[in-house]
């Protein structure tokens, strides 16, 4: 038996654009975490979910091309990036997962800007949870044919 490709003209346009939104919004979620509600969980879903809507859109051979990431590689990437800022805190005498924040001078960005570590460790979280999350779904949604 064989299916024939439907063409979702309309739901691959309007894709492309609600999954910028998506990614950006997750952006802004991720980079207020540290001071407000969000960062590397939530914004790891709301990455993922736009990586959800766009396999769901398009092929996904086509996805795999535009996007060539190895999820479980991700993840591992975050473990490591979270264990070793949790660890970091040892090299200065501090409990395990203490984190630290200043106030620097940026071209950039202006006048006393936080740069904050829990941001790194909020990256780690990002990576495994979007990597987690598309290895479960893209798991899950293989076809067995």
């Amino acid at each position: 038996m064989q299916f024939m490709k439907i063409n979702d003209v309309i739901l691959q346009t309007i894709t492309k654009a609600v999954s910028f939104i998506i990614l950006a919004f997750s952006i802004f979620i991720f980079l207020a975490g540290h001071n407000n509600p969000g960062g590397g969980f939530i914004g790891g879903l709301i990455t993922a979910s736009a990586f959800v809507l766009l396999y769901l859109a398009f092929d996904m051979e086509f996805i795999k091309s535009v996007i060539p990431i190895d999820y479980i590689k991700l993840t591992a990437l975050g473990l490591l990036i979270a264990v070793l800022t949790g660890v970091g805190s040892f090299i200065f005498g501090q409990p395990f997962l203490s984190h630290t924040f200043g106030y620097f001078d940026l071209p950039l960005l202006g006048e006393k800007t936080e740069l904050a570590t829990a941001v790194i460790f909020d990256l780690g979280v990002y990576f495994t949870v979007v990597g987690i999350t598309m290895t479960i779904i893209l798991t899950i949604g293989e076809d067995q044919s």
